[in-house]
């Protein structure tokens, strides 16, 4: 099968989105299938062509950038031939060229699917409110034009605003997730080239610098865990100096950072052997996130995977993994209290896990396990179409 994938941003730009797209593209070509991602060279010094994985890159230039949006010349081009050449598009949303790939695909009357990740809040601002009012337009019209709609759970597609509307069309597919295996000596030298001091008790937050995230209200809940946990530390794995977009939310929260001092550790974007590492040394992982742009937070079950309980909020999606798993707390949304008490539970537990739930929670979520899900909707709407 000759499948494309489009979608804005792609590896080695970083977020839960590009990364489920990555999994999902090296998994399918993995299993035979002929995968190109059609993308935005969002970095001018990115190849505009690339074999990765088994999977053909294609990159187009940049002419500007509308709010977190990128305006691409050459996509209509491009697409239509790449379009043509293919069995099927998946798309994946939000994306504000998602109408312009639709329409291509239905007009040259191929199979359109389209990966729902999360809803869109912008930031304020005139520019902002209109490029958001864009991509949402965009977004409803290629999910009025596609055979499917691909979300992570239920719980997210049965509360969204956007996707209430098109529930006849959703097949739930949880995302693909994969933790590297690490060795004792790798988490040694981890601790030695970040300067970890491992005795502390660990709170870890793994996320871009952004609003959605709510780190704001992790800030504010540390001064109560540390009435309780003198030696606790939070440790912030992810981009913070340069995620397109929040610069606004960046010149806010870090003053407030700076307060605690050594209490809060910044070690930017690390390899996926050193996230394993640090899994392994979290007593807690944190997802405070306030809104549906997030509507499952792939980094928890990486982290239970690796046996550390988890402390999220009540979104809907997001409160899944915990739920399902019974691997840590939910508290509620924009409540630093209940995060610092659901932080506190889990400390004082010491609760980790091991064996066979596990074991079943890698298989669950494997690349493979997903890429199988997504081959057989594929075939299914294949035969359906022929």
């Amino acid at each position: 099968m000759n499948i494309l994938i489009v979608l804005t941003y792609y590896n080695p730009y970083k977020s839960g989105l590009t990364i489920y797209a990555e999994r999902q593209a090296q998994a399918l070509a993995a299993l035979g299938h002929d995968v190109t991602v059609l993308t935005s060279q969002f970095d001018p010094d990115l190849p505009l062509n690339e074999l990765a994985q088994g999977v053909n890159i294609i990159r187009l230039p940049i002419a500007f950038r509308l709010s977190k949006g990128v305006i691409m010349p050459g996509i209509f081009s491009t697409a239509w031939k790449l379009i043509g050449e293919s069995d099927l598009v998946n798309l994946h949303l939000p994306q504000g060229d998602a109408a312009l790939v639709g329409i291509l695909a239905k007009i040259r009357n191929k199979l359109l699917v389209s990966t729902y990740h999360c809803d869109i809040k912008m930031p304020a601002g005139l520019i902002n409110k209109l490029a958001g009012w864009g991509a949402v337009l965009s977004n409803h019209i290629s999910a009025s034009l596609s055979d499917a709609l691909v979300q992570n759970t239920r719980d997210f597609s049965e509360n969204s605003k956007f996707l209430k509307r098109y529930l006849n069309k959703v097949t739930v597919i949880q995302p693909p997730i994969v933790v590297v295996p690490v060795s004792e000596e790798e988490i040694a030298q981890f601790v030695e080239k970040f300067e970890i001091d491992s005795s502390r008790k660990i709170i870890g937050m793994v996320a871009r610098l952004a609003s959605e995230k709510g780190v704001e209200y992790l800030v504010d809940a540390v001064p109560e865990v540390l009435m309780h946990v003198d030696n606790a530390q939070v440790i912030f794995v992810g981009n913070y100096q340069n995620v397109i977009g929040e610069q606004a939310y960046k010149a806010k929260i870090l003053p407030m950072i700076e307060n605690l001092g050594e209490r809060w550790k910044f070690l930017g974007i690390i390899s996926e052997t050193e996230k394993a590492a640090f899994f392994q040394l979290c007593d807690v992982l944190v997802l405070p996130s306030i809104n549906s742009t997030e509507s499952f937070g792939m980094v928890q079950v990486e982290g239970m995977t690796c046996g550390t309980p988890v402390v999220a909020t009540d979104l809907p999606g997001v409160r899944q993994p915990v739920l399902s798993s019974g691997m840590g707390k939910i508290v509620p949304v924009k409540d630093s209290h209940a995060l610092a008490e659901g932080i506190l539970d889990v400390l004082n537990s010491s609760d980790r896990y091991d064996g066979e739930k596990l074991t079943a929670l890698k298989e669950h979520f494997s690349p493979e396990t997903v890429a199988k899900e997504y081959q057989t909707l594929y075939q299914e709407l294949m035969r359906s179409d022929g």
